[in-house]
């Protein structure tokens, strides 16, 4: 598992992290086991010397399964987290790759399997005669050093007594090409060991040093070949630790430090140490530092009047040594009672204890603490429980204690800020002066340098020009005054989630010098400026528009307000829909309208009041029309209407509206502007309070709309606008309105970028520019799943989006019920798709490779066109090989269900996309004599061929999905079939609601026809994926969970 610095650095104090990385420089890891490696999971061992050369040791556990975390115990005072795991943890980052191996001692039942093993081979090797290498240690050679390392290229003579052999240079040995035929793998490791971490020189003897010198020596050790000198018997390692003693030797006038270990012992310098015990022919660990331990005993004679300069010396220079007092040196007893003190820095103190005037660290933990003075030895009894009592006293106060120089510190860092500044706040007011009442001796009172204002007021200062307004927030203290929102940044950091603050915050002014606030007061305003910090100034100040409003967080009562107060106000409107007043409908309204249709008539009288944009985003079905019209004509009836409203609309629901107008409306005059006749019309338009017009027609009669002033502009099926780089998107927003309005049950049917465009329209600058809008919203939605995003999009959109659906508002509507039916090709029709299917995938493969993904879009569109038509019917397609296929797989499904739902007396609505298709089943109706009519773009009376079916003259209506997908009202029906599926679940859904609408009283069910392991299936998953970004939307509290739309998701439909 990979760790690094910055990961370390995080999990623990910004002070244990330094003094961590100090140790690790300072070569105090002297074990680093891993125990456990998974990809997820790691577990080292660890033992790391103490300021005093105490062992500490460490246990580790680092995971990767919900983000990484290391979780460290310690065998030191902090216990948790502290600068011993830093070390530990630094190492294994430094060095893991190395695949450090620590010694870990062989116990006696080992070396006794051992000796069995060591017989069988010896009797091997000695029948075969076969070579090996040896490795040995001199200590008898003067021209090396006594931990000499030599290889031997060795055997057993045949009285099976082992020969010294032939003594191979460094190189002969650890080259790879160098004896092949007689190394093992464990003598390769040691070989690679010594290539590796040991400069190659061509001499004959090496030297263990450091921490790399210990893993060396424990691999040679482990190979039973290792001798001492001419011995024939190996060294082994024991698990035993030897721990030598020190005391001074007084003789004539002078002392001598000297030590328990005699000169049968050699000491290695390495990273833990080793000793050899070289009578009893083992290795065993040492419990010193082997250069410290060389330079006591090269000590020179020291001179009695010197010894307690000496011993003063050592104390402060080497304190966890423990040395024998010298003969003759007196020892001063202290017995005191115990003082706690604190020594005061800027934002910082240290705990240590005073005993008669005698300071003492809290570390090392001893019952007795010694110093020297100049002629005597100051024996100092001590209080652990109380110095214990003292440290929790701190800590209950909630202070994080860290170790320094054996000094017990608390420092302000980072990590949990808040919670340190508030119990510092806390430690300043009430415990200090509290403990220095309790004895305690309080120093440097005047460098503590952390100042905490209580009297702060918070001040939003408002002003409004050409309707925006600029918002500032500021700080008033002592007399000062300073901008909130900069101060803020390290709470907007600290807390992701707002609600997890606590009752109150210390804001850094300056350094060391903080205001405190109530976090009700300051929570709000974090808030705001977080939502709209793409409407900051460089000056800190916001600058929103009433579209804004909302934005707006409901700030505290002690906050205090400066300035216009009329955005404030908007926002409490904009924020609390139930606080919109309830309009009376107009009296000439010939309709009664249900509770959710007042409240849309409410809501859109809200709009026009405040000069809003908004989107009545009803489901299919439930009267956005009739809201509509009843709007206009309380405009109307309110004297608020001057000018003539245009409501743009697809082709197909110009009659629809004009009868809506004239049925429920007569107070409205209305003029269509559709028709080649109607340029004549124009001269009209003043004359008349609402204006007809089509989305085709809105580029070729630009200029006479450009001339003319609207009350309102409303697109009905507001989604035609959805790419604003068309000319018609353009267009009407060029053209000139006190009001806008869109109406549409599906304004997302692909991407956000979709909504973009409408309220671009409704509202230029409100989502901003698209390219902002796109990196701010629909990529971290659509592409990163950011549910914060999009909780952020649905609270700014809210108040300017009204959607309701049927099975919130429309109780009373039956159930409906959707069946996918699948069906499969036979052999042939399989055959044709595909043979289709390869070819077409190599040429826009081809096609991509030239041009690239984005220019080969007609392409890629093409191939989709002809699989899609297959699965339809193969004589769609104008190919000679399709003609030889006569089966049709689907066809044939459709016409068994059609003659089962017509013998239980069904309705049916057939949609297809292909025209073409339609013209099939046309045909096949005519031959089974199934009463029908028929609905395409091409249809010349359209009102005669929806009677047909809504008088109940035929059972079945084919309609294509373009002509009859919007605008129509088939209650009448009771089945939907969906021949092919659309890209885009709104367009079907739009489809399905002909029939599932109000006033609708039969259960409908909805099938979907689909050949199975094809295109189509693949199909319905991309619906799937659409659906849940129009519902992230539409719903706030829905949250996507799966929503990735790649660069390659059209080439993927033809695998």
């Amino acid at each position: 598992m990979n760790l690094n610095a910055s990961e370390i650095r995080m999990h623990t104090s910004v002070n244990d992290y330094s003094r961590g990385v100090s140790y690790f420089k300072q070569h105090k890891v002297t074990k680093c086991l891993v125990k456990v490696q998974t990809h997820d999971e790691l577990v080292i061992e660890g033992i790391t010397l103490g300021t005093y050369a105490d062992k500490y040791t460490q246990s580790i556990t680092i995971t990767k399964s919900n983000g990484l975390n290391i979780s460290g115990s310690c065998s030191c005072p902090v216990g948790y987290n502290c600068k011993h795991v830093v070390a530990v943890c630094l190492e294994y980052t430094e060095n893991g790759r190395m695949k450090m191996k620590l010694i870990s001692p062989v116990n006696e039942l080992e070396n006794w399997f051992h000796t069995f093993q060591s017989e069988q081979k010896r009797e091997k090797i000695n029948e075969d005669e076969e070579y090996f290498i040896t490795y040995r240690l001199f200590s008898t050679n003067k021209n090396r050093s006594k931990d000499a390392l030599q290889f031997y290229k060795s055997r057993y003579l045949k009285n099976k007594s082992l020969s010294k052999g032939q003594l191979l240079q460094d190189h002969q040995f650890s080259r790879s090409y160098y004896n092949q035929d007689i190394k093992d793998e464990a003598d390769e490791k040691i070989a690679d060991l010594v290539r590796n971490l040991v400069f190659e020189s061509y001499n004959t003897s090496m030297s263990f040093e450091g921490k790399f010198g210990a893993i060396l020596l424990q691999e040679i050790l482990e190979t039973k070949r290792c001798y001492y000198n001419d011995n024939t018997q190996a060294l082994c390692l024991e698990p035993q630790v030897i721990q030598p003693k020190f005391d001074f030797e007084f003789h004539k006038d002078t002392y001598t430090i000297k030590s328990d270990i005699s000169k049968k012992y050699v000491v290695f310098k390495t990273q833990p140490s080793y000793i050899l015990d070289i009578e009893a022919n083992k290795v065993c660990e040492f419990d010193f530092d082997a250069e410290l331990y060389e330079k006591l005993l090269k000590a020179p004679k020291i001179p009695k009047e010197d010894i307690a300069k000496v011993c003063r010396f050592m104390s402060e220079e080497i304190p966890h040594l423990q040395i024998q007092t010298p003969k003759g040196l007196q020892t001063k007893i202290i017995d005191a009672q115990a003082i706690a003190q604190i020594h005061l820095s800027a934002n910082s103190f240290k705990v240590d204890f005073n005993y008669d005037g005698y300071v003492v660290k809290y570390a090392p933990r001893q019952e007795k603490s010694f110093l020297y003075e100049e002629d005597q030895k100051v024996e100092i009894r001590r209080d652990l429980a109380f110095e214990e009592s003292a440290k929790k006293m701190i800590e209950g106060f909630g202070f994080d204690i860290s170790m320094l120089d054996s000094d017990l510190w608390v420092q302000l860092n980072d990590a949990k800020r808040q919670q340190q500044l508030e119990v510092f706040r806390e430690f300043e007011n009430t415990h200090l002066p509290k403990l220095e009442e309790e004895g305690w001796y309080i120093k440097n009172l005047n460098s503590f340098e952390m100042k905490f204002e209580q009297n702060t007021e918070i001040i939003v200062e408002s002003e409004e020009k050409n309707d925006w307004f600029s918002l500032s927030f500021n700080l008033e203290f002592d007399g000062m005054v300073q901008p909130l929102a900069p101060l803020v940044a390290s709470i907007i950091q600290e807390f992701d989630n707002f609600e997890a603050m606590p009752d109150v915050v210390n804001i850094e002014v300056g350094e060391n010098h903080f205001v405190t606030l109530q976090t009700k007061q300051i929570s709000p305003i974090i808030k705001t400026l977080l939502e709209l910090m793409d409407k900051k100034d460089k000056d800190d100040t916001l600058r929103i528009s009433a579209y804004d409003a909302h934005m707006l967080s409901t700030f505290d009562a002690g906050v205090i307000w400066k300035g216009s107060r009329e955005i404030l106000e908007l926002s409490q409107k904009l924020k609390n829909f139930k606080g919109i007043q309830k309009v009376t409908p107009p009296k000439n309204f010939q309709a009664s309208l249900r509770e959710y249709q007042q409240d849309g008539l409410n809501w859109l009288q809200f709009l026009h009041e405040f000069k809003f944009g908004g989107i009545l985003a009803d489901d299919m079905g439930l009267g956005k029309t009739i809201q509509t019209l009843a709007h206009v004509s309380k405009l109307k009836e309110d004297a608020k209407l001057d000018k003539p409203v245009l409501i743009v609309m697809p082709t197909s629901l110009i009659a629809n509206w004009k009868n809506e107008v004239k049925k429920f409306t007569p107070n409205l005059s209305v003029l269509s502007l559709h028709g080649d006749d109607r340029e004549e019309r124009f001269p009209l338009v003043d004359q008349h309070d609402i204006l007809l017009t089509t989305y085709a027609l809105i580029v070729r009669d630009k200029e006479k709309f450009d001339t003319l002033q609207f009350s309102y502009i409303i697109l009905d099926e507001a989604q035609k606008i959805k790419n604003p780089k068309t000319k018609m998107a353009i267009a009407i927003k060029e053209f000139r309105s006190d009001y806008r309005l869109a109406l549409s049950g599906t304004p997302i049917e692909n991407h956000l970028g979709e909504l973009w465009s409408i309220f671009s329209f409704l509202m230029p600058g409100f989502l901003d520019t698209l390219s902002f809008f796109t990196k701010y919203y629909q990529t971290p939605i659509e592409k990163e799943r950011s549910f914060s995003k999009q909780e952020l999009l649905n609270k700014r959109i809210k108040p300017f989006m009204l959607r309701r659906t049927k099975e919130l508002v429309a109780s009373e509507l039956p159930v409906k019920s959707e069946i996918i039916k699948y069906t499969q090709f036979e052999h042939k029709q399989s055959g044709l798709y595909e043979s289709i299917r390869i070819a077409m995938e190599e040429k826009v493969r081809q096609a991509v490779a030239n041009k690239g993904i984005a220019s080969s879009h007609i392409t890629i569109l093409d191939a989709l066109l002809k699989l899609r038509q297959v699965c339809c019917d193969p004589s769609l397609l104008k190919l000679n090989e399709a003609k030889k296929v006569k089966e049709s797989a689907k066809l044939v499904l459709f016409l068994d269900l059609i003659e089962e739902l017509l013998s239980e007396n069904k309705k049916i609505l057939v949609f297809s996309q292909f025209t073409s298709m339609l013209a099939i089943i046309e045909e096949k109706m005519k031959s089974k004599k199934i009463s029908y009519t028929k609905l395409t773009g091409s249809t010349r009376n359209r009102e005669k061929a929806i009677e047909e079916f809504t008088s109940g003259k035929v059972d079945v209506f084919l309609i294509s999905l373009k002509a009859g997908g919007v605008g129509l009202n088939l209650v009448e029906a009771d089945t939907v079939i969906h021949y092919d599926p659309w890209w885009n679940p709104a367009v079907e859904n739009q489809a399905t609601d002909r029939a599932y609408r109000i006033g609708q009283t039969k259960a409908v069910f909805v099938y979907k026809l689909i050949v199975e392991n094809t295109i189509e299936q693949k199909i319905l998953e991309l619906q799937k994926k659409k659906q849940v970004i129009q519902d992230g939307i539409y719903d706030e509290n829905k949250q996507q969970d799966d929503v990735k739309f790649s660069a390659n998701e059209l080439l993927e439909l033809l695998k």
